[in-house]
């Protein structure tokens, strides 16, 4: 199991590090999740980020302990999952944007209200989705229950580039992806 050091980092290095990890996140329902194809990096000091104009309610668990999720909804419409990442104060944070989904699949399926695997996670949304994850979880560890995060495989090839849907720090190259994954919620140019 990945400890809370693990996220005391730079966020960009850590967004391609959980390439490869094994994150599920248990329910009443039961246990789902799979590996981490895709993530996106933001720190304090990137306009792109919640945190760049220091710490509100909604942004709060960005700023606390490394190694806490930080949930929040975006567009008022999808929940978003977010590893808090450096010292406490900084507001740095990884968005989890894609999995391949590997455990519970049927549990998936049934909350997403579609059997296409590749469509099950592949988007922050999607994947919040997926795992039952909302702003329940804002704050909690990662490093207990509900969340579980294992070492994987490391991807053979880790692919970057610009974060998706944002409108400051688009040349910022802080997307990272698992190389030739049928599982990205959009493919690397």
């Amino acid at each position: 199991m990945i400890d809370r050091g693990f996220f005391d980092r730079p966020a960009a290095h850590v967004a391609a590090d959980l390439l490869g990890m094994i994150v599920t996140v248990e329910s009443g329902a039961g246990l789902a999740g799979g590996i981490v194809v895709e993530t996106e990096a933001y720190d304090g000091t990137d306009p792109a980020s919640h945190s760049v104009n220091g710490p509100t309610i909604r942004n709060a668990a960005m700023f606390g302990p490394p190694g806490q999720a930080y949930v929040y909804r975006s567009y008022g419409i999808h929940w978003c999952l977010n590893f808090v990442c450096e010292a406490e104060g900084f507001g740095a944070a990884v968005l989890i944007r894609a999995i391949e989904p590997t455990i519970g699949l049927d549990l998936m399926a049934g909350r997403r209200g579609l059997a296409a695997i590749q469509k099950l996670a592949s988007g922050p949304g999607r994947l919040c989705q997926a795992l039952s994850i909302e702003g329940g979880h804002d704050g909690l560890p990662l490093d207990a229950p509900p969340f579980r995060l294992e070492r994987g495989a490391a991807p053979p090839l880790v692919v970057t580039g610009p974060r998706i849907g944002i409108t400051k720090g688009m040349v910022t190259p802080w997307r990272f992806g698992w190389a030739g994954s049928r599982f990205l919620s959009r493919r690397f140019a």
